[in-house]
């Protein structure tokens, strides 16, 4: 059986707007076999400079997520339902991740959490009931308090279900 890059090579006319996993695997194929002439080096370059942008993005939305989840574990009148814990950590487990592989972005949580918190708040009212201007107007947490996984505000509750 043929390997990746050789059942990868490039076709003529695909480009990153007709098939971009095509295209990508055509790239990551002349690459490999050294045929650097032949690379798109523009949308490559373009490409590359588009993967950092998608850690800031993913970096902002799980900060949303867990900006979303804390208010609600701290609001939500009902019983608090693990399914809530769950995603508190998986989110902040995620960050974590993601920081750690690249550590430059280690100071943009605390750059986007006023961004990510008003959507948050939206969110959080949705799930609680309470309108959104019964919410803090800014992020009642420290980005210490949102990253430590020993922190879950409000009053403490032994009953999760």
């Amino acid at each position: 059986m043929p390997k990746l890059a050789e059942r990868a090579a490039p076709e003529a006319g695909v480009s990153p707007e007709t098939d971009y996993f095509l295209w990508t695997q055509g790239q990551a194929a002349l690459i490999r076999t050294g045929r650097w002439a032949e690379l798109d080096r523009e949308a490559l370059a373009e490409e590359i400079a588009d993967l950092g942008g998608s850690q800031k993005s993913e970096i902002r939305s799980r900060l949303t997520v867990l900006l979303h989840h804390l208010p609600t574990w701290q609001f939500q009148p009902q019983p608090r339902k693990y399914g809530w814990r769950a995603t508190i950590v998986e989110q902040r487990v995620s960050l974590d991740d993601l920081v750690t592989m690249s550590p430059s972005l280690r100071a943009w949580p605390a750059e986007v959490v006023s961004k990510a918190y008003r959507l948050a708040r939206v969110r959080a009212a949705d799930d609680t009931g309470p309108p959104e201007r019964s919410f803090p107007p800014d992020c009642p947490y420290t980005l210490a308090q949102i990253l430590d996984e020993q922190f879950h505000p409000g009053p403490e509750e032994p009953d999760v279900i």
